[in-house]
């Protein structure tokens, strides 16, 4: 099961964050910033899975920001970590080359795109089409 996910740029600022188990306000930025110095200080050649605490960590880099899922032991780490590519793919057909800034003044599209693929920490969607297809529908109602 996956229990967060966090986007965050080389500074180590959260740009997006989405919890599926209940953490404290207090705690969670704790976690963020523990978790966040153990991704961002490792090298580019050491593995991107990380055994912290109870939990795993899965990150990816992409240019400027990382994206970084805590998951449960029993859960597959290959998976996951090609659920983040996809996620990212996504973003980009959504944005046309997704950046930092897209993120930062859209986030609640971010936020519709990484709800439609996970749900209570379980992955429900990975097909571009589907996922984007609420955001493609309030697009139209928008323009028209």
């Amino acid at each position: 099961m996956i229990k967060f996910v966090l986007m965050v740029n080389r500074q180590g600022q959260t740009r997006l964050s989405r919890y599926y188990d209940p953490v404290e306000l207090n705690r969670r930025t704790l976690l963020e910033n523990h978790v966040v110095h153990c991704c961002l200080s490792r090298r580019k050649d050491q593995c991107s899975f990380v055994e912290y605490k109870d939990f795993k960590l899965v990150y990816r880099q992409y240019a400027a920001l990382y994206i970084v899922v805590g998951v449960t032991d029993n859960e597959n780490e290959l998976s996951v970590y090609e659920l983040v590519h996809n996620f990212v793919e996504v973003l980009d057909k959504y944005f046309s080359r997704v950046s930092e800034l897209d993120i930062m003044f859209n986030l609640d599209r971010v936020h519709i795109i990484l709800d439609e693929m996970i749900q209570n920490g379980h992955v429900v969607e990975t097909n571009k089409s589907h996922v984007l297809a609420p955001l493609t529908a309030l697009d139209k109602m928008a323009d028209g």
